[in-house]
């Protein structure tokens, strides 16, 4: 069966689905998007999803084309057409075809593309055993330029902090925000574990405000485990007991070292272990 994408409020076939050469969102990255992630058939924690696309498209002046309700329905009939059970959905909106130049004013017909498909984001040892990180170079945007909480595609400074850990070896990197904070990864937010407390860098840390980090703070709290979002230093990283990363993609994935040194045992530790089995349970109920 051809694989079905959804553009210009239908469904066609991938091969025929297209965008002009002038959309402003292949030009200039003017656009906004969203990763989701179906269980059973069923969208996870899709209201969020869409309330922040919906958020980040009104942070960038873009006009959405359809309510919330429709964007509701494209999504699921997207994920029905295609067959998807446990797979991966991308919700793409552009700011449409305009002109070589800049302005947005000249763009018409905004692009709403939904994309559904299997992921597999990490292979199964990280899982099993956990993953390396290298802290890159290329830091987190700077909030006074374009807010990291616009889930915008201008993902440039991620990528090539991505190709910076690829080149060491890594299949993730961590970035650290203009005050040399710890920010997050390049697609997945952290989480560290010292003496049973489980941290975050907060959204002024300079990061995507991630569905996956809300549940695991959520299942962490219902747990009874001391929870704080505060801003971090690669010394807190490199002393941490634990440390993993979240993401609608990567679920939850244990860290066993960055920058060549190992988190506490350098294996998974039990409180990952824990809200892993609490985020499995909660995703297919």
């Amino acid at each position: 069966m051809s694989r079905q994408v959804y553009i210009s409020g239908k469904l066609v076939p991938a091969e025929q689905a297209t965008v002009s050469v002038f959309d402003h969102g292949l030009l200039y990255g003017d656009g906004v998007f969203e990763g989701l992630r179906s269980y059973q058939g069923k969208v996870f924690r899709l209201e969020q999803h869409v309330e922040r696309l919906y958020e980040s498209a009104r942070a960038i002046r873009l006009d959405m084309p359809m309510s919330r309700e429709e964007m509701f329905a494209a999504i699921n009939n997207t994920v029905k057409a295609n067959g998807i059970k446990d797979g991966y959905i991308r919700a793409v909106v552009t700011r449409g075809a305009g002109t070589l130049g800049l302005d947005p004013n000249r763009c018409s017909n905004p692009q709403v593309i939904i994309i559904a498909d299997t992921i597999a984001l990490y292979p199964k040892e990280f899982y099993d055993n956990g993953l390396e990180l290298i802290t890159a170079s290329v830091i987190r945007n700077h909030p006074a330029a374009l807010s990291p909480r616009i889930k915008s595609l201008n993902y440039l400074n991620n990528i090539l902090a991505k190709i910076e850990g690829q080149k060491a070896g890594c299949v993730e990197a961590l970035m650290l925000n203009h005050k040399g904070e710890v920010a997050e990864c390049t697609g997945d937010n952290i989480f560290l574990v010292k003496h049973g407390r489980l941290t975050t860098p907060p959204l002024d840390a300079g990061i995507l405000e991630g569905i996956t980090r809300n549940a695991v703070l959520e299942l962490a709290r219902e747990a009874g485990i001391e929870v704080a979002e505060s801003p971090l230093t690669k010394h807190d990283v490199y002393v941490a007991d634990e440390a993993f990363l979240t993401g609608t993609a990567a679920e939850i994935v244990p860290v066993v070292k960055v920058d060549d040194r190992p988190i506490g045992s350098g294996k998974p530790g039990a409180v990952t272990k824990d809200l892993t089995e609490r985020f499995h349970k909660l995703v297919r109920e």
